[in-house]
């Protein structure tokens, strides 16, 4: 069996822009995910980072099989997910489960919590007999850290760090080989972070599971990721081990990203060079040519507005889309 349990490879998702009576007419597309490629390894967690608008959460609902692809490819354990259907996308949504962003608005607030953490198993009754559910339901809220005796509350009934608890419950009912976490922390408090962040951690040691963990805050990303994926207005600009991406960072748009994070230490805050992007984001549906982030780039040449750039080694030991690319230390 292949180490690699996720392929992809030139992912593209855009949505036509739509004008006139009736939004018949497209006057363009949003590029929203444009080339996007990697490989997810078993029981490895790839972070996927970059501001809001980036194309992380387009990513997430593409591979989840939740929106349709442009085109490219992806292939789980070697079957490609994209053409899936019938009993085999059926099978496929048992193996990949999702966590999402919100737990507020992700619970269905008429449904118990013993329905809502229950639910995987009315859409796949193979996976339990309906006389052993409420056990197995009760076994999952005891796996999260809740009170399996509170199963008939409702999710208003909970704390945002508890309902976030349920809802990993809900992705691990099927047992399912990867979990898709869309920015599964950035609605909690900063202690109650550090609670689902140490919880997932466990979860993946004892369930075997692999994630792709999408978040805009590097430093909870790097708490829990083995490598980690930089994307910036649809495309994946730097990818490396956590301490590649970390400790030598080459793309200018991660060294800014990286410059940004909060240095609790005075001495090491006043030491480290802080880089500040001029502009703002460019519109996905009209990216600039060449390289997407030369209009903020202050490494940007002639070359960069021409020629996009590969990702590709050119310097340390991790791929980078820059023409030039060099490593530098942002945090001394």
């Amino acid at each position: 069996m292949s180490d690699t349990i996720i392929e992809v490879r030139d992912l593209v998702k855009h949505f036509p822009v739509r004008v006139g009576v009736l939004f018949k007419r497209v006057v363009g597309h949003v590029r929203a995910v444009d080339g996007v490629s990697f490989d997810l390894k078993r029981g490895e967690t790839l972070g996927v980072v970059g501001e809001s608008g980036c194309g992380k959460s387009t990513l997430a609902q593409v591979l989840m099989r939740l929106e349709p692809a442009t085109s490219g490819s992806a292939t789980f354990e070697g079957r490609n997910m994209l053409t899936m259907k019938g009993s085999e996308l059926r099978k496929l949504r048992r193996d990949i489960q999702i966590v999402l962003q919100d737990p507020y608005t992700s619970l269905n607030p008429r449904m118990t919590v013993g329905d809502i953490v229950g639910e995987p198993f009315e859409i796949h009754p193979e996976v339990a007999p309906k006389g052993s559910r409420a056990q197995k339901v009760r076994e999952l809220l005891d796996v999260v850290g809740l009170n399996p005796e509170h199963i008939n509350r409702y999710p208003h009934q909970f704390s945002g760090g508890q309902r976030q608890r349920i809802g990993i419950a809900r992705a691990l009912a099927l047992r399912p080989k990867v979990i898709v976490c869309d920015e599964p922390v950035s609605a909690l408090d900063v202690s109650i972070q550090a609670q689902v962040m140490n919880l997932l951690g466990d979860l993946q040691t004892e369930f075997g599971l692999s994630y792709v963990f999408i978040a805009h805050d590097l430093s909870v990303v790097r708490h829990l990721s083995d490598r980690v994926a930089v994307m910036y207005l649809g495309k994946i600009v730097e990818v490396g081990t956590e301490e590649e991406i970390y400790e030598h960072p080459t793309h200018p748009y991660t060294q800014a990203l990286l410059s940004a994070v909060p240095v609790p230490d005075p001495e090491l805050r006043d030491q480290r060079q802080v880089i500040r992007l001029e502009g703002d984001v460019p519109s996905p549906v009209d990216p600039p040519s060449g390289c997407r982030f030369r209009t903020r780039c202050w490494k940007a040449r002639d070359i960069c507005a021409t020629e996009v750039p590969e990702l590709v080694t050119r310097v340390g030991n991790h791929p980078s889309a820059c023409h030039f690319a060099e490593e530098k230390s942002v945090v001394p």
